[in-house]
């Protein structure tokens, strides 16, 4: 039996592309947009895109939700109103506060948070985390990332797992050795810091590289994306497993057994 799927923003370049990787295993139920949308109304599948998250998810035994911080969390309020029984969250830009808000939720129904999807970044967090736990403060850690000119929110949500991940190696919250940005005269680096560089451009879907450097060498653990399949996919696994779970907040480290 397949799995039913509701798609927030169904009509963006995330939205259209769980469209297209969504198998045999899933029908898409229906999509929301935002009111005044072009896209309201009946989509080519024969599903129905609409400006309400209930509307959208009447059917739905998944919500499916890379969209913005508010919407997200609207549509996790209004979903109470439907039989939806999981949702994967993989809005990025979150402040701690609506983190605390979309964990409330996953009281009620089963919920995957997590700000990237990708299988091949989900690997290269736990490289990371090893690395920066075998590798010792004298390795100055540089984390730089790239994305496309729209994206608002720096660094991505990606690059700060992947800095969580380098704290956790080194047994501290990445609040707490982490560095201003490097610009004017910043003075020397201090040791066992954690640095992030940004890159906004183009139509660049995701880069990603955490560089270990000392005085003799540097390593560098990248990702890049090369197509937006690899985010939907992931979600679509996700979606897979969730349904099947009890009420709770889960990550794609869950799904993949990590």
């Amino acid at each position: 039996m397949s799995i039913r799927i509701a798609i927030a923003g169904v009509a963006g370049r995330m939205g259209q592309a769980l469209v297209r990787s969504a198998g045999a295993d899933f029908a898409i139920a229906g999509g929301s947009e935002r009111a005044g949308s072009d896209a309201l109304g009946m989509a080519p599948g024969g599903w129905t895109v609409s400006d309400s998250a209930v509307r959208a998810a009447e059917a739905a035994d998944v919500w499916i939700d890379f969209t913005t911080p508010a919407a997200s969390l609207e549509a996790l309020e209004q979903l109470k109103q439907t039989g939806v029984k999981a949702a994967i969250i993989g809005t990025t830009g979150l402040s701690p506060e609506q983190e605390l808000l979309v964990a409330e939720h996953a009281r009620r129904i089963a919920i995957v948070r997590d700000r990237n999807f990708s299988l091949g970044v989900n690997l290269m967090i736990g490289l990371v985390e090893q690395a920066a736990a075998r590798l010792k403060a004298d390795w100055d850690i540089e984390i730089t990332e790239g994305h496309h000119r729209r994206k608002v929110d720096a660094p991505s949500g990606t690059a700060l797992m992947i800095g969580e991940a380098a704290a956790r190696g080194r047994g501290a919250a990445l609040g707490d050795i982490r560095v201003a940005p490097h610009d004017g005269q910043s003075g020397p680096r201090k040791e066992g810091s954690i640095a992030f560089s940004v890159i906004r451009g183009g139509g660049i879907i995701g880069d990603h590289e955490a560089a270990f450097i000392s005085d003799e060498e540097v390593l560098s653990i990248s990702h890049r994306a090369l197509d937006r399949a690899i985010f939907a996919k992931g979600a679509l696994a996700a979606a897979k497993w969730a349904v099947a779970q009890k009420p709770g907040l889960y990550a794609m480290r869950d799904v993949l057994a990590l």
